[in-house]
C-alpha cells in the first residue's frame, strides 16, 4: 500500500482490496513451474482458466477501473482490450509474466488511489459498455473492485480445489 494514502477510509478500503489481491495470488501459489499447465487448464464448464482469470483481473479490473475510469488515462483508454481479449493468454506467455502483470497493475492502481480523494468524480465513463454511470467516485470504484476481486478469488478457490484439492482458508 502506498505510504502516502491520505484518507483513512481509502486506507481501510485499500487494505481490504490488498487482502483480496493476496488471496488471488495465494490460491495459485505453487502452480507455476512444473505445475504451470494446470494454470492453463479449464476445470469449470465455462472454459476459463486460472491464468485467464488473473489476466482479466489485471486488465479488465485493475487497469480499467483505476487507470482508465478513475484517472482518465487516455493512453490506457485507447488500448483497452475488447470482448474477451483480456481473458486470453498466448501459449508462449509464462505464468510468471501474467502473475507479475497483475502485481504491476495493482501497483499502478495504488498510485492512482493514493493521488485521488475518495469523493473525487470519475475522469472517464464507458457509456458504450455500461450506459449511464452507476459509479461516481473513487470510493464507489474501490467498493466495486473489492467485490469483483473477491468474487473472482472465490472462482479461483473452486478452480484450485478441482485442480489439486488445495483450499485457501483465510480467517482475517
Amino acid at each position: 500500500m502506498p505510504p502516502h494514502v491520505q484518507d483513512s477510509e481509502v486506507s481501510a478500503l485499500l487494505r481490504v482490496l490488498d487482502s483480496q489481491r493476496r488471496h488471488v495470488l495465494g490460491i495459485l501459489d505453487g502452480l507455476e513451474g512444473a505445475e504451470e499447465e494446470a494454470l492453463r487448464r479449464p476445470v469449470l464448464p465455462s472454459g476459463w482458466h486460472c491464468l485467464g482469470m488473473v489476466r482479466h483481473l489485471a486488465l479488465d479490473v485493475e487497469r480499467f477501473w483505476f487507470r482508465a475510469v478513475v484517472a482518465g488515462d487516455e493512453e490506457v483508454i485507447r488500448a483497452l482490450p475488447s470482448g474477451d481479449e483480456a481473458w486470453r493468454v498466448a501459449p508462449g506467455v509464462p505464468a510468471a509474466a501474467v502473475l507479475d502483470g497483475y502485481r504491476r497493475e495493482a501497483e499502478l492502481a495504488d498510485e492512482v488511489i493514493a493521488a485521488i480523494p475518495a469523493d473525487a468524480a470519475l475522469a472517464w465513463w464507458p457509456h458504450d459498455l455500461f450506459g449511464e454511470p452507476h459509479l461516481h467516485t473513487l470510493r464507489d470504484v474501490l467498493l466495486h473492485v473489492i467485490t469483483e476481486t473477491a468474487c473472482h478469488a472465490g472462482h479461483l478457490d473452486a478452480a484450485r480445489e478441482l485442480i489439486d484439492g488445495r483450499r485457501w482458508l483465510v480467517l482475517t
